[in-house]
């Protein structure tokens, strides 16, 4: 699929021309029907088109659509970043900058850590991604197709296997692989920063080990390393919870936000411990779009719309009828190509694997393109790419959820 005017390296899942949508639908030029399992890649968890943000928007869009925070502070920026630091679950005064993206969140991480702690090696791990931006194609744990034909990328950076119980890493694994990292490949003094997802998006909607968590957390503290966490697919309710590093009884030092902040409407934001947000000096934090009046009066709706209440409920209602369908498939051997059920509460992904155990790469081209025919819209994911990752709306309506799990079993159930 092509289109006038647009680069020929811009990949499409899905060959359809979308219009309009609402909550957990869409519809293409030609006025067909899709479920939206996809959710924008997780950017939509108060789906399609929500009114009270679609309100603010166009209240804002009335007052004010652009002016740049460090030429002159706006009032939008100044209650949302308020608001907002408010709402991350942590024990110490939040700081922190808006952006436009989550890689550019991840971008400004980087030169914090570099000016805190003036080393700039950094840890990530297997199967992470962070970003399509230069910098952060390196700290992603896949090469193709991020890291192909662009060079030399920006370092140092390390990998480190991602231990979780959805992939068969274990925590002895990973600590094995970190110790080997520190006495080979380099000194961990010379360390910045950890970077981390608490459930990996591109992975494969994997869940990391709690345990390895807190010693993650430990080790950081111990040798004075900042402990980056990427909650820019997992974070604003995707896992049922406000953040899902709550989940592992951590904390971070530096958070990374994006995708769901403001209901599809471009913002992200780097947030942590205003000691690190406040290492750089005067100027080198900002930018000309960052923190957009519209973006930020977005973003306001979306925190008054996600109470605890509304997201525990979603979340439960949500987890529990994927569950349920998943262990009816698994009762009745609806398929050889089923796998696992990955992630935790609302981030959850469905592993195809062949019998002999390997990624089922051509039965998932098989599910997207009959799913899509019947009307459902679905993302791969995971190193093979090879994981269904369901994200759908937290907002679905109970039956358009069943419809589109319904159109999922008769796909699974033909894969050949």
């Amino acid at each position: 699929m092509a289109f006038p005017g647009v680069s020929n390296s811009i990949s499409f899942v899905h060959p359809v021309n979308l219009t309009h949508g609402k909550n957990a639908e869409v519809w293409d030029a030609e006025g067909k029907r899709y479920i939206d399992f996809v959710g924008g890649i997780g950017v939509l968890n108060l789906g399609h088109c929500h009114p009270v943000i679609v309100a603010a928007i166009c209240e804002q869009a009335q007052r004010m659509t652009h002016y740049a925070f460090n030429a002159a502070p706006h009032v939008p920026y100044r209650q949302f970043i308020e608001r907002l630091a408010a709402f991350i679950p942590v024990s110490y005064p939040v700081s922190g900058m808006l952006t436009n993206s989550g890689a550019e969140a991840a971008e400004n991480a980087l030169k914090i850590v570099r000016g805190h702690t003036g080393r700039s090696a950094v840890v990530a791990f297997d199967g992470a991604f962070h970003g399509r931006t230069l910098a952060t194609l390196n700290l992603n744990g896949k090469v193709a197709p991020y890291k192909q034909k662009v060079g030399v990328l920006p370092g140092p950076v390390f990998h480190l296997p991602y231990p979780s119980p959805d992939n068969g890493v274990s925590v002895a694994d990973a600590v094995k692989a970190m110790e080997r990292l520190f006495s080979v490949e380099i000194d961990i003094d010379e360390v910045a920063c950890f970077i981390i997802e608490p459930v990996q998006g591109e992975g494969g909607f994997l869940a990391l080990d709690p345990a390895f968590a807190r010693l993650l957390r430990q080790l950081c503290d111990d040798k004075g390393i900042v402990l980056i966490i990427d909650e820019i697919q997992s974070g604003f309710g995707r896992t049922g919870e406000r953040f899902a590093f709550s989940r592992l009884g951590i904390e971070p030092d530096l958070l990374l936000l994006g995708k769901s902040i403001a209901g599809g409407v471009p913002l992200g934001a780097v947030v942590g411990r205003k000691a690190l947000m406040d290492t750089l000096p005067k100027g080198g934090l900002g930018g000309t779009y960052s923190g957009n009046p519209i973006a930020c009066a977005a973003g306001l709706a979306t925190l008054d719309v996600m109470s605890d209440e509304h997201l525990t409920r979603w979340g439960e209602a949500y987890s529990t009828a994927v569950q349920a369908r998943y262990e009816h498939w698994q009762t009745q051997e609806l398929t050889p190509y089923l796998g696992r059920l990955t992630g935790v509460g609302a981030m959850r992904g469905i592993e195809l694997r062949t019998p002999d155990g390997q990624p089922a790469t051509a039965q998932m081209a098989q599910l997207l393109e009959s799913a899509r025919a019947r009307g459902l819209l679905l993302m791969p994911s995971g190193k093979s790419r090879h994981i269904v990752r369901l994200l759908a709306p937290l907002t679905i309506e109970p039956e358009v959820l069943e419809e589109g799990l319904d159109i999922l079993q008769a796909c699974l159930a033909e894969l050949h």
